[in-house]
């Protein structure tokens, strides 16, 4: 099992960081030929997705053809990239025709106050209202460096999103209720060997960084017009 392990991590290293260049700049054409995605097939990372009925951490049809796992860290400012920019048209082009599932998994790597954020966002998953904390704590992030996440701040991103009961969200956040199902994206990620966040499996294709939003959607396209052919 060590060994299995070991390889793993290796195999997803090389996979996470052949893909990234600083996470932002790497040309489609040059990102499309790493990858060699191919129509309809899993990719290396294997099928990561759940697809757990009424997940509320995950967005679209359960049996849609294309699954988006995402990990990220909600102190990461291009997380937050991608929850403003790329998210949004992903959403209106692929998850609302039934076509894409996206499916979020944490990473806090950037201290304890990035595992309140996660605490907290779950906090709200309870009462029905993760997406909604997501958008609003992301759209307030800074386009650099790592947010402080005080109780107050969290407290306010729920009001924001419309959480109704904030004393429950409150005592949720600052306890450890969430904390074994956040160890275990983190885990998952560990032994993907992901390096960095944002990271994410299209259909078991890694993609590391806030790429540009062709780099999604030459990967869901191309997987997309495999199902067509199948």
């Amino acid at each position: 099992m060590a060994v299995l392990t070991v390889v793993a991590v290796t195999l997803g290293v090389l996979l996470f960081t052949g893909n990234d260049d600083g996470g932002r700049t790497e040309s489609s054409t040059a990102a499309s030929q790493q990858r060699g995605v191919t129509h309809g097939e899993i990719g290396p990372l294997g099928a990561l997705a759940t697809r757990t009925p009424g997940d509320p951490l995950a967005l679209g049809a359960v049996d849609a053809p294309v699954v988006l796992v995402e990990f990220a860290d909600y102190r990461c400012p291009f997380c937050a990239k991608f929850s403003r920019d790329i998210e949004p048209e992903l959403v209106e082009r692929y998850v609302d025709s039934g076509q894409l599932r996206i499916e979020w998994r944490d990473m806090p790597i950037y201290g304890e106050e990035s595992m309140m954020a996660a605490r907290a966002a779950r906090a709200a998953a309870e009462q029905g209202r993760f997406w909604e904390f997501n958008r609003a704590l992301y759209a307030a992030a800074p386009d650099g460096g790592h947010p402080p996440m005080t109780v107050d701040k969290l407290r306010g991103f729920a009001e924001e999103a419309g959480v109704p009961d904030i004393a429950r969200f409150t005592t949720q956040m600052q306890s450890d209720e969430f904390d074994a199902a956040i160890a275990a994206d983190s885990s998952q990620a560990q032994q993907l060997g992901i390096p960095a966040t944002p990271a994410f499996s299209i259909n078991g294709y890694p993609m590391l960084g806030a790429q540009p939003t062709s780099e999604f959607t030459n990967v869901i396209d191309t997987l997309l017009e495999g199902q067509d052919d199948a």
